[in-house]
C-alpha cells in the first residue's frame, strides 16, 4: 500500500484527509442525525417507543459509530507518523489521547445495546413493571451520555497536542494549529458545563464559541490534507 509508506508524502496526507471526512460523515449521522430523529426531549417513553419501532435506523446509527471508530484508529496512527519528526513525545501522546477517546466510545455501545433491549422488552424481566423497565433503560442512556463527557476530555487533550504540533511543524498554517488548541478546549468546557454547571448560560455561550472555532479549524485541516498536503518548501527544508 504505497500511500501509507511515506508519512511526508501528499498521498499519505490525502488519505488522512479522506479519513477525516469519513469520520465527519459517519459521526454526523450517528451522533447528530439518528438521536435527533429518535429522541423526544423530556419523554423517555416516546423515545424508547421510537427506538423499538425504528430499530433499523437505530442499528444504522450504531453501524455509523463503528465506521467512525475504525477510521479514528487509522487516523490516530497516521497523524502520529506525520508529526513524529516535529516532536515524537507530543505526537505519541496525541495519538494515545485519541485512541483513549475511541476506547470510551466503544464502551458506550454496551449501554446502547442495553437500553435497546430494555426499551423493546426483549430482555425477560418479569419482576419489573413496564415503567421500571423504561426507567432502567433511561438510566443506561444517562450513563451513555456521561461517556460523552469522558471522551471529550481525551479529545480536548488530543486537539491541544495536535494543534501544538501543527503550529510548530511549518507544514501547515499556524492559524490552524492555534484554532485546534484554543477551540479544542471547548470540549473540556462542554464536559464541565454539562456535568457540574448545567445552568451556567455564560459558560454555555463560551462553549459554543470555542466549539465553532475548533470545528472550522478541523474542517480546514481536513481539506488541506485532502487537497494540498504539507508545504513542499517545509518538506525540502526538513530533508536537508
Amino acid at each position: 500500500m504505497r500511500p501509507v509508506q511515506d508519512p511526508s508524502s501528499r498521498a499519505y496526507a490525502r488519505l488522512a484527509g479522506a479519513l477525516y471526512l469519513v469520520i465527519a460523515v459517519a459521526g454526523g449521522f450517528s451522533i447528530l442525525y439518528v438521536p435527533g430523529a429518535l429522541n423526544v426531549a423530556g419523554d423517555p417513553a416516546d423515545t424508547f417507543a421510537n427506538i423499538a419501532a425504528r430499530r433499523g435506523l437505530f442499528h444504522a446509527g450504531r453501524a455509523g459509530d463503528v465506521v467512525m471508530m475504525l477510521a479514528e484508529v487509522l487516523l490516530s496512527v497516521m497523524l502520529y507518523f506525520m508529526f513524529r519528526p516535529v516532536n515524537a513525545t507530543l505526537s505519541l501522546a496525541a495519538s494515545y489521547a485519541r485512541l483513549m477517546m475511541v476506547a470510551v466510545m466503544a464502551a458506550m455501545l454496551f449501554f446502547h445495546a442495553g437500553s435497546l433491549a430494555l426499551a423493546d422488552g426483549r430482555v425477560p424481566l418479569g419482576s419489573f413493571s413496564e415503567a421500571q423497565r423504561l426507567e432502567l433503560a433511561g438510566l443506561l442512556r444517562h450513563v451513555h451520555d456521561a461517556g460523552v463527557w469522558i471522551w471529550q476530555i481525551f479529545f480536548c487533550l488530543h486537539l491541544v497536542l495536535l494543534g501544538t504540533l501543527v503550529a510548530r511543524s511549518g507544514l501547515y498554517p499556524r492559524l490552524l494549529g492555534a484554532g485546534l488548541v484554543v477551540g479544542g478546549t471547548g470540549y473540556l468546557v462542554d464536559s464541565v458545563q454539562m456535568f457540574a454547571l448545567p445552568d451556567a448560560t455564560g459558560l454555555a455561550a463560551v462553549k459554543v464559541a470555542l466549539l465553532l472555532i475548533v470545528t472550522l479549524a478541523e474542517i480546514g485541516f481536513a481539506f488541506l490534507l485532502l487537497l494540498r498536503g504539507p508545504r513542499r518548501t517545509a518538506l525540502r527544508a526538513a530533508a536537508r
